[in-house]
């Protein structure tokens, strides 16, 4: 056996390296317009914050069902070719929105082209989550995942918002998004190019299984599997704060406390920068103590309390930008601790694990439109305090519902290695293949013998791989 190489040792499958980095540019380049475009599309055509935050929501809603899709697709057709989906999506329409609505004011072509173009990103990255999914062993998927939320929150907004700030001052927001469409090819060039793993070129259902059927068991999987339900829910609480935060505390930060647009964004990497690092963090972390406790503990209860910080606290203390940071990277620190959902949720359905991870996707991309909106309904009357407040709750909500999401087979502290023979089938190459034949095993003496540890926990493996 040959010994293990330093990306095994950090928990990366080294046959995806070239996707981790091709999703760090693509979401480099989606995160350089997050600190500045709500205002500036405020200033130029939208009229207000609030109408710009209406684009922000009809994008959105794309996006969410993009996120939904990006599972169901990459059954059928496989992840790559979701991923070059997404790639060529995107790169049209921000062409179109660009050229064609920015760049004349005009506000109902924002609305269409930045909405359609929000189908673009979530088959390209959430497509890749799906092959990692499919790819890494059971035993590492939390720090498989983990790694991937630091490429995808390493760009989104953390270094996207440094090109913003050095590129903004040379050739204005125009010319940052520009070059924000280059990084972004870039990133899909090097992902669909560079990674070669087989699993990802083929279909990842069972050959009998029609686009219908795929598609309606990743609905059907929310009342046959309620726990990958309540996940989902989990997972929209988990960043739809996050892209709230965007429509309004540029506003906050940068007039009301006067740090201007380019401290802001500042802020904004710090804050997510801290995300980055933590993100592998609480993927090791929930490998170790359990997925459940990480994500109601660090996750929902410490996110409702940063959460009220990030924005009373400066709010008390006036334009102090150290404070500001401090409560930023707090924030940062405990977002990072939803992190394990993306390993929990498929364990929840083992035997149909595209179809949780379409559902779990339909929750990251319904973030981005819950967010806005309630933005969008209560900024108005409530202002941004009560819009915290709000945003507080629903992290407290999280992490109650987080204590039901229990794999059934799992026992003490959610242990990777305690998934069903199907579970790890999925990980397998020729998953679809192997999953019925384990499926009969699983019925068998022995395995009931083995799950009851009458044998060594390595004769499990030996009959999966």
């Amino acid at each position: 056996m040959a010994p293990p190489t330093l990306l095994d040792r950090i928990g990366i499958p080294k046959a995806l390296v070239f996707g981790y980095l091709g999703v760090l540019l693509f979401m480099v380049g989606d995160g350089v317009e997050s600190g500045f475009i709500a205002p500036f599309m405020a200033d130029h055509g939208a009229g207000t914050e609030v109408r710009a935050s209406y684009v922000i929501t009809a994008y959105g809603v794309t996006v969410m069902l993009a996120s939904w899709l990006s599972g169901a697709l990459s059954d059928l057709w496989g992840p790559r070719r979701v991923m070059q989906l997404g790639l060529a999506v995107w790169i049209v329409f921000d062409v179109l929105y660009l050229t064609l609505a920015l760049g004349p004011q005009n506000y109902p072509l924002m609305l269409l082209f930045y909405g359609l173009r929000g189908f673009g990103y979530p088959l390209f990255v959430f497509g890749f989550l799906v092959w990692i999914t499919a790819t890494a062993p059971a035993a590492r998927m939390g720090t498989a995942v983990g790694w991937f939320y630091v490429a995808f929150t390493g760009g989104l907004p953390t270094l996207g918002s440094l090109v913003a700030g050095a590129t903004n001052p040379w050739f204005g927001p125009m010319g940052t998004l520009w070059i924000a469409l280059g990084i972004i090819a870039l990133g899909g060039v090097c992902c669909l190019l560079g990674v070669r793993e087989r699993t990802g070129f083929a279909r990842l259902a069972p050959p009998g299984v029609n686009p219908v059927q795929s598609l309606l068991s990743s609905l059907s999987i929310a009342w046959t599997h309620p726990k990958v339900a309540v996940g989902c829910v989990v997972r929209i609480i988990n960043t739809a704060p996050e892209f709230g935060f965007l429509v309004f505390l540029p506003t906050f930060f940068g007039k009301e406390l006067g740090f201007g647009e380019g401290r802001w964004l500042t802020l904004l990497a710090v804050i997510y920068g801290t995300n980055v690092f933590c993100n592998l963090l609480f993927g090791v972390i929930g490998d170790k103590i359990g997925w459940r406790r990480t994500i109601a503990t660090f996750g929902g209860l410490g996110c409702a309390v940063t959460t009220l910080a990030l924005y009373f606290v400066p709010l008390a203390v006036g334009p102090h930008y150290g404070v500001a940071l401090g409560v930023g990277m707090l924030y940062g620190v405990t977002l990072a601790g939803f992190v394990p959902i993306s390993a929990l949720v498929p364990a929840l359905a083992p035997e149909n694990k595209g179809g949780a991870m379409a559902l779990l996707n339909l929750g990251a991309g319904g973030a981005a439109f819950v967010g806005p909106a309630i933005v969008s309904v209560f900024l108005d009357p409530l202002g941004p305090a009560g819009v915290v407040l709000i945003f507080a709750g629903l992290y407290v909500v999280a992490a109650v519902l987080t204590l039901y999401l229990k794999p059934a087979e799992v026992r003490g502290p959610e242990a990777p290695e305690a998934a069903s023979p199907v579970a790890v089938a999925r990980t397998h190459p020729f998953a679809a293949v192997r999953a019925a034949e384990l499926h009969r095993w699983a019925a068998t003496r022995d395995y009931q013998r083995i799950m009851d540890g009458h044998y060594p926990r390595r004769d499990t493996d030996a009959c999966a791989g």
